[in-house]
C-alpha cells in the first residue's frame, strides 16, 4: 500500500473518533446515570420505610393514648358507682335504724298508754287503803284487797315502772310539779319537798307522770 493510500485511511478513522466523539457518550458517561439512578431509587425506598415507620409510631402512639384515655375513663366511672353504692348503703342503713327505731316508740308508746292508764287504780288502792287502817290485818276483804293491791304493783314493776322518790328530796322541775307551797316545819326542809298529793312514776328513766308535791319555805 502506497503512503498516499496510508494517509487516507488515517484521516478516515480520525474523522470518524472525531464524529463519535462530540456527540456520543463515553463509557463512563454510559455508566454514571445509572448509578445515579439506582442511589435515586435507594434513597426513595429508604424515605419511604422511614415514613412507614413514622406512621406507625405515631399510630401505636395514638392507639396508647386512646386506650390510657379509655381506662381512666372506666376508674372514674368505677369510683363513682362504689361512692353511689355507699351512699345507697348508708342511706338505707340509716333507714333500717330509724325504722326499728320508731317501731320501738310505737310499741313503747303503746305500753305506756296502757301503764298510764292503770297509775289511776294504784292511786284509789292507795287511798282505800288509808282509810283500812283501823281494820285488823286478818280481815279477809282486807286481806284480798291487799292482794290485788300487790298484784297491780308487781305488774308496774315488770314493765319497768318505778315510782319517783319525792318526800323529803329537793325539788326537781324535771321529776315533780309544785301544786303549793308552805312553811316548812323544819329548817333543812326549806326548799325541799314535805308532801306528795300525787305520786309520779317513771318508764325506763321516762317520767310518765310527774310526782305532785308541796313545798316547805
Amino acid at each position: 500500500m502506497s503512503d498516499k493510500e496510508t494517509k487516507g485511511e488515517d484521516l478516515k478513522h480520525e474523522q470518524e473518533k472525531e464524529v463519535i466523539a462530540p456527540g456520543g457518550p463515553t463509557e463512563e458517561q454510559n455508566e454514571r446515570p445509572a448509578d445515579q439512578a439506582g442511589t435515586s431509587c435507594n434513597e426513595e425506598e429508604h424515605q419511604e420505610e422511614t415514613g412507614d415507620a413514622k406512621a406507625r409510631k405515631e399510630h401505636s402512639k395514638h392507639k396508647k393514648d386512646k386506650s390510657t384515655e379509655k381506662i381512666s375513663a372506666l376508674e372514674e366511672a368505677l369510683e363513682a358507682m362504689k361512692d353511689k353504692h355507699l351512699r345507697l348503703q348508708a342511706e338505707f342503713d340509716n333507714f333500717r335504724k330509724r325504722t326499728l327505731r320508731e317501731k320501738s316508740d310505737l310499741i313503747k308508746a303503746g305500753g305506756e298508754t296502757v301503764l298510764t292508764s292503770v297509775l289511776p287504780i294504784i292511786d284509789d288502792f292507795e287511798r282505800a287503803l288509808g282509810t283500812m287502817q283501823e281494820v285488823p290485818d286478818e280481815d279477809p276483804s282486807k286481806i284480798g284487797f291487799l292482794l290485788i293491791y300487790n298484784k297491780f304493783r308487781d305488774f308496774l314493776k315488770n314493765n319497768s315502772v318505778r315510782e319517783i322518790e319525792a318526800t323529803g328530796q329537793v325539788f326537781d322541775v324535771d321529776r315533780h310539779f309544785a301544786v303549793t307551797t308552805i312553811p316548812a316545819p323544819a329548817d333543812e326542809l326549806k326548799g325541799k319537798i314535805v308532801d306528795v298529793i300525787e305520786k309520779g312514776y317513771t318508764l325506763n328513766d321516762k317520767v310518765i307522770r310527774f310526782a305532785k308535791v308541796v313545798i316547805g319555805e
